[in-house]
């Protein structure tokens, strides 16, 4: 009797999951079956929706039910807090299965080079989430000392930094915050948070639930400035094109033209102002210099050459995020992607790297919304089933599954199963079950370790 198709996917956020979905409702799960190994370097699943989404965003996280769903299939198993290539690397996983997906998503900032960008007090947007959704590998504490706060971009990661840093810690507290974040927050001076995009309305990449949500919290009054509303040719088409587009710029109309009311703090969100300059003295961030920019016709911007200063004492950059370069896999550096079609790893010589494929965003890039990859995820498995139906799979030595756990042992990796993450759901709403709350998140790895019973 055949064996079943055994594949290793490195990474089990929704990217990941997604791809072990696609397998499991294809022909080959029937016949010879399939046997899929999710390896995540962090104790808990779920990546992005865990340690990427703001935490007053209970909506998102609902996505995890359904892929609770999947992670239940008795066909996968879980490795957490198993590290590639640290733990396990290419040529070991090579030695397990006929297939490996890589699914490791976007966790640094993209570069923003303008002067005055390594300040203290100018800051990657990146870094602040990891901190905010207590992200167990970062510092326990942030600098919150600026009343006057600019963040850079105008995506929906630009609207959730922005949005933290308006609302008060009270607000935030019936969230999964930990403590820690809790403390920190309590200790925000911010009253003045001012958002910049170089380009307009119908160009912000803000999905429109997102955008209309600043406007939800008592303590937050969203501000427009009426001159920032502007259209040219190419706007114009975009809106007619885009329904999100144009719903987002009607949202950001209607602000613009109503009266400024006397919520305690202030969210400004600036348009057609391009930043230039982070200004310093003595090393720390002192203001923020923008040249105006103006609409071409086509949608995109030119300069006028007319400079404002902003008195800020702190700067988030959100404008991107970039994948981490993946060792033993080509790499493209511009884009911070690797190289693909279809979802199959393209070596430079132009032919496929054998039984290695990506999908999410360290296939595209970090782009889109979460659903987003799940067509990249059905495309690339149906590539590599196609493979595997046509002999291009490389034969694994030991495609035995107990090889795998035998071999993590032997390395002495301490590894967190799916077993083990319903021990950690359940300490974690403990927790939050005492204040009401529908959990509190461990930060602490050797805490999530425990609990996992790992």
């Amino acid at each position: 009797m055949p064996r079943p198709l055994r594949v290793a996917i490195v990474g089990a956020g929704p990217a990941g999951i997604y791809a072990a979905d696609a397998l499991l409702k294809s022909d080959v799960a029937a016949e010879p079956g399939v046997s899929i190994d999710l390896f995540e370097r962090m104790p808990a699943p779920f990546g992005l929706i865990r340690y990427g989404v703001a935490p007053d965003h209970p909506r998102i996280k609902g996505i995890i039910t359904a892929l609770h769903q999947v992670l239940d299939k008795p066909q996968i198993r879980l490795f957490g807090n198993v590290d590639y290539p640290t733990d396990i690397s290419l040529d070991d996983l090579r030695a397990f299965y006929d297939a490996v997906i890589f699914s490791t998503g976007a966790t640094a900032d993209r570069e923003l080079r303008i002067p005055g960008i390594e300040l203290d007090g100018s800051y990657g947007a990146a870094d602040f989430v990891s901190w905010y959704d207590g992200h167990p590998d970062v510092p326990r504490t942030w600098p919150l000392e600026a009343e006057k706060v600019a963040v850079l971009g105008v995506g929906n990661v630009a609207l959730d930094v922005a949005r933290i840093l308006a609302k008060t810690a009270e607000e935030l507290l019936p969230t999964e915050i930990p403590p820690n974040v809790h403390e920190g927050l309590k200790a925000n001076k911010a009253l003045e948070v001012h958002v910049f995009g170089r380009r307009g309305p119908a160009q912000a990449k803000f999905s429109p639930m997102e955008l209309r949500e600043l406007d939800h919290s008592p303590n937050i009054e969203v501000i427009v400035d009426p001159e920032d509303i502007d259209y040219d040719e190419g706007s114009i088409e975009t809106r007619r094109g885009n329904k999100q587009a144009d719903m987002v710029a009607k949202t950001l109309e209607n602000w613009a033209i109503r009266d400024v009311g006397d919520r305690p703090h202030k969210l400004f969100l600036h348009f057609f102002e391009s930043p230039t300059e982070i200004l310093g003295e003595d090393g720390k961030v002192v203001g923020l210099r923008t040249e105006r920019t103006a609409l071409d016709g086509t949608g995109n911007v030119k300069g006028t050459g007319e400079f404002k200063d902003w008195d800020v004492s702190a700067v988030y950059r959100a404008v991107g995020y970039l994948s981490d370069k993946l060792p033993k896999l080509p790499w493209d550096i511009d884009s911070g992607t690797v190289p693909d079609e279809g979802g199959r790893v393209m070596q430079e010589s132009g032919e496929h790297l054998q039984s290695t494929y990506v999908t999410g965003w360290i296939r595209r890039g970090p782009v889109g919304l979460i659903g987003h990859t799940k067509g990249d995820a059905n495309e690339t498995v149906s590539n590599l089933l196609d493979d595997f139906a046509n002999d291009r799979l490389q034969t694994p030595g030991s495609p035995e599954p107990e090889a795998v756990d035998a071999f993590l042992a032997e390395r002495n990796v301490r590894f967190t199963t799916w077993e083990g993450w319903y021990k950690l759901d359940a300490a974690e709403k403990a927790l939050g079950e005492p204040q009401g709350r529908e959990r509190v998140k461990l930060v602490e790895r050797e805490d999530m370790l425990r609990e996992s019973g790992a």
